[in-house]
């Protein structure tokens, strides 16, 4: 039996040698001080921002966002890709739907003169054209829309009516088996929306299932449940949706968070509106009856007129956003983190931990 210094030894040699066949990095101790911390692309909501854990979505990772039709899956993911660009990031958006609209793109912040846009005429063309961007190693962030229009080259040549048991399930599988170590080396986040399909036949528990088969399910790190909850009204015009949105896995943080935001027709989420309520939340922002305050100051009578005042002001929504995030104890955007802070006025930081799990409303079932 050798010597527990023998053993060290040779598993030194061992590894020496990994890394000068693998590269540098190709294994490592959990607890070295070599790893990088986890980079993260804003998603436009604070809210969802803290209920993610880590202050938005992991680079290098898979990440599915599905939910019914018109829930707010496309709008969060051009969000995605609005703060990717303004980061410096180059984004690209796999059209498999050929249903995006450059103008609300645009609306949403999104530079559609440096978007990689492609619309796909089968699955694999899809999938192929993906791979390719990533494995370049100079692509930040890339959207599929969607999973389920992602059809295999068979079932387009073949004829209505023919069936194509499985197809599909198998064609992700094998997609996502290349994908996923290629994202985890070159940084680059990749967004899966999906579509809703029910089970036939199911009487206990829910019957809800998404399409593209089981392997996004395993291979995504974060899958985001978005739900439409209200609809947001001006007088008796609907201006917006009010959305709660459920991270039903996480592999950064814990998961079965939600977040609730705001989505307002032809502007996106409400990054203001977020901003209110989750400041009124960590007492940043004070509210008494209807009116809004923020270091004494006034922001308006009203979420609607405070949200304006806020959109005028950008400045002390940056102020308000580094405050909550630095309370939180979660990443402060590049954009936010160089401005002032009061002395008097500055806020301790605070595990995530400990006070998200507060701030964050976590469903009762999340314990069952």
């Amino acid at each position: 039996m050798p010597s527990p210094s023998d053993r060290e030894k040779a598993l030194d040699t061992a590894l020496a040698q990994i890394d000068r066949q693998f590269g540098k990095g190709a294994i490592m101790r959990l607890g070295s001080d070599e790893r990088a911390p986890v980079e993260v692309i804003q998603t436009g909501s604070i809210a969802l921002d803290v209920a993610l854990g880590i202050g938005g979505l992991p680079k290098g990772r898979i990440v599915e966002v599905y939910g019914p039709e018109s829930s707010g899956k496309t709008t969060v993911a051009l969000h995605a890709i609005a703060n990717a660009q303004r980061n410096g990031g180059i984004a690209a958006f796999i059209d498999a739907e050929h249903a995006l609209d450059p103008e609300y793109a645009k609306a949403l912040g999104v530079d559609t003169d440096a978007l990689l846009v492609s619309q796909p005429d089968t699955g694999e063309q899809a999938l192929e054209i993906a791979d390719m961007l990533v494995r370049s190693g100079s692509i930040d962030l890339v959207v599929i829309d969607s999973v389920a229009a992602l059809v295999p080259r068979a079932e387009i040549e073949g004829e209505m009516g023919d069936s194509h048991v499985g197809l599909q399930a198998r064609l992700m599988s094998q997609a996502l088996r290349k994908l996923t170590g290629a994202l985890n080396n070159t940084g680059t986040t990749m967004i899966f929306i999906n579509q809703l399909r029910e089970k036939i036949g199911v009487f206990f528990g829910s019957p809800e299932t998404t399409a593209g088969g089981k392997a996004l399910k395993f291979y995504a790190s974060v899958r985001l449940d978005i739900r439409r909850i209200e609809t947001l009204k001006d007088g008796t015009d609907a201006v917006g949706n009010r959305t709660r949105v459920k991270v039903v896995k996480n592999k950064m943080a814990a998961p079965f968070k939600q977040a609730e935001f705001d989505i307002i027709y032809g502007v996106g989420i409400s990054r203001e509106g977020s901003l209110l309520d989750f400041g009124v939340e960590q007492e940043i922002v004070k509210k008494s009856g209807a009116w809004y305050t923020y270091e004494g100051e006034q922001l308006g009578q009203g979420k609607e007129n405070s949200r304006k005042y806020l959109i005028d002001n950008p400045k002390v929504a940056d102020e308000i956003e580094k405050k909550i995030k630095t309370k939180l104890g979660i990443g402060v955007p590049r954009a936010v983190a160089d401005l002032p802070m009061d002395s008097e006025t500055e806020v301790s930081e605070s595990p995530i931990g400990e006070v998200a799990a507060s701030a964050v409303k976590t469903p009762k079932a999340a314990s069952a």
